[in-house]
């Protein structure tokens, strides 16, 4: 959108507000980032709030990583919409921190920064043929489901084999394989993107295997989404019961751990009733213990694809002490033929210029959110910047989880004004929105504003209702920019 039309949708907002605001940038329009935003606004009164994004859309994993079939968690986009549309917030769309503007630039702007901006990338194995084609990475797959422009082009073939293979028993590895195992016809009515939609009818995947290091009793998904996915209609679920034996040192864990042990019975009880039910050309869901990732396998006819994984057995020992048990080598080793591999070993936060970052952690150094120097433990604090969400803690945690993190976060920021270890005041301005604004139109910048993302928001519905959807999503950046800028 033109920077003067989107300087007039902020301006006229801004008209009777202080001349001198506290001026605050988020980075990142995620639930970190909106849930920083919105005790901002409740705890400053007269702080002006900018949330910035690469993406044209809002509601960062909200809208591009909760499963389709779950819109019950979505339904917190309405209270984020709220937040975007108080008259001391702004949103804007489609500016990415690096190439649309600055860290150090931001920082001459504003007096806080919150870097918000989540986990965008893949952790990775390490280990041979990990690049063969049929390879891609959970959040890729999740992406490519919900419709992220970024992943629009993925083309995971889902028509190359019968048997697609998972990597990680966390709940991102279970929402993949109950998309890949769910009927079709239950998928129509959600807001799953066409094109996966489309893909997946024509699915020829039967087994999907979601394999782990550890046992049962470490399983790392809750309660919640294994009921789910073992709940899919007309699926066998295959467990072996030798992997069910508990070891004293996993019945400790489970007296300490109530999910953990809701979890196991859950399998336990999968695991007896599994098999009697068996069915020719049902559909199969195999969990798979004690087995690490050795290699990737291809055919010797010179293709790139991958034909098959070999997997190391492991057995469980006390790591140094720690009571916590790992997954050790055996040396024996077994081979899983397919021809689809997803590997949901963990998100990655990515570094920006001006940075400090860990990379060894994958999190910005931090102490309760405000931003160290460097992660030797100086605890040298850089002024004025923060950091909520993954890239403060980690891949961790649920939607909720972001709103206590945005509380410590914030709680951070008002005890550094308070002691005045944060310049601000009327002796201190900063040129906040407006500086933000000159520089973006210096650039050509095509910013988005909240009100170019309600016409995507409203075109998506409008598809949706002609289909039976609550939305169809845009899944290109070039339809996603045509309809904002209409």
């Amino acid at each position: 959108m033109v920077i003067s039309r989107v300087r007039t949708l902020f301006m006229r907002s801004f008209s009777s507000l202080s001349l001198n605001p506290l001026r605050v940038c988020v980075v990142g329009s995620g639930p970190a980032g909106f849930y920083t935003a919105e005790k901002m606004l409740k705890m400053h009164q007269g702080a002006e709030v900018d949330i910035i994004d690469r993406l044209p859309t809002p509601y960062g994993l909200v809208r591009s990583g909760v499963a389709p079939d779950h819109p019950e968690t979505k339904i917190v986009t309405n209270q984020f919409s709220r937040v975007a549309q108080n008259e001391r917030c702004s949103f804007f769309g489609n500016i990415a921190l690096g190439s649309s503007v600055s860290l150090s630039k931001l920082r001459e702007m504003y007096h806080v920064i919150v870097l918000a901006y989540g986990a965008e990338s893949d952790r990775v194995l390490g280990i041979p043929g990990e690049d063969l084609t049929g390879i891609h990475s959970a959040r890729e797959f999740v992406w490519w489901y919900n419709g992220h422009p970024d992943c629009r082009y993925l083309a995971p073939d889902l028509n190359c084999s019968d048997t697609a293979v998972i990597l990680g028993q966390g709940n991102v590895a279970l929402d993949v394989a109950r998309i890949l195992l769910r009927p079709t016809g239950e998928l129509a009515s959600t807001d799953i993107a066409s094109h996966a939609l489309t893909a997946l009818e024509e699915t020829s995947i039967r087994k999907v295997y979601l394999v782990g290091r550890r046992g049962p009793v470490q399983a790392a998904c809750t309660a919640k989404e294994l009921r789910e996915v073992l709940g899919i209609k007309d699926l066998c679920i295959h467990i072996q019961e030798a992997d069910l034996v508990k070891t004293p040192a996993d019945e400790e864990e489970l007296k300490n751990n109530r999910i953990q042990r809701r979890v196991y019975e859950l399998l336990s009880k999968a695991a007896m009733s599994g098999s009697s039910h068996h069915s020719s050309g049902q559909r199969e869901l195999h969990f798979v213990f004690f087995r690490k990732p050795d290699r990737f396998l291809k055919s010797d006819n010179g293709s790139d694809h991958v034909t098959g994984v070999r997997f190391e057995k492991t057995v469980l020992k006390e790591s140094g002490g720690s009571g916590k048990q790992v997954a050790v080598g055996t040396g024996q080793f077994q081979d899983l033929d397919c021809r689809l591999v997803l590997k949901s070993i963990g998100y990655k936060s990515v570094p920006v210029d001006g940075l400090p970052f860990d990379a060894h952690k994958g999190i910005v150094p931090n102490v309760g959110g405000r931003v160290l120097t460097n992660s030797s433990g100086d605890n040298i604090q850089m002024e004025g910047v923060y950091v909520c969400g993954w890239l403060k803690r980690g891949p961790t945690g649920i939607i909720a989880t972001n709103l206590y993190c945005a509380e410590e976060t914030v709680a951070s920021i008002s005890e550094d004004l308070e002691k005045g270890i944060l310049a601000c005041g009327p002796g201190l301005p900063k040129a906040g929105r407006e500086g933000l604004l000159n520089l973006l139109e210096a650039r050509n910048a095509k910013v988005i504003p909240f009100s170019a993302w309600k016409k995507i928001d409203n075109e998506e519905k409008r598809l949706g209702s002609l289909k039976n959807k609550p939305r169809d999503k845009l899944t290109t950046w070039e339809g996603l920019l045509k309809v904002a800028f209409e």
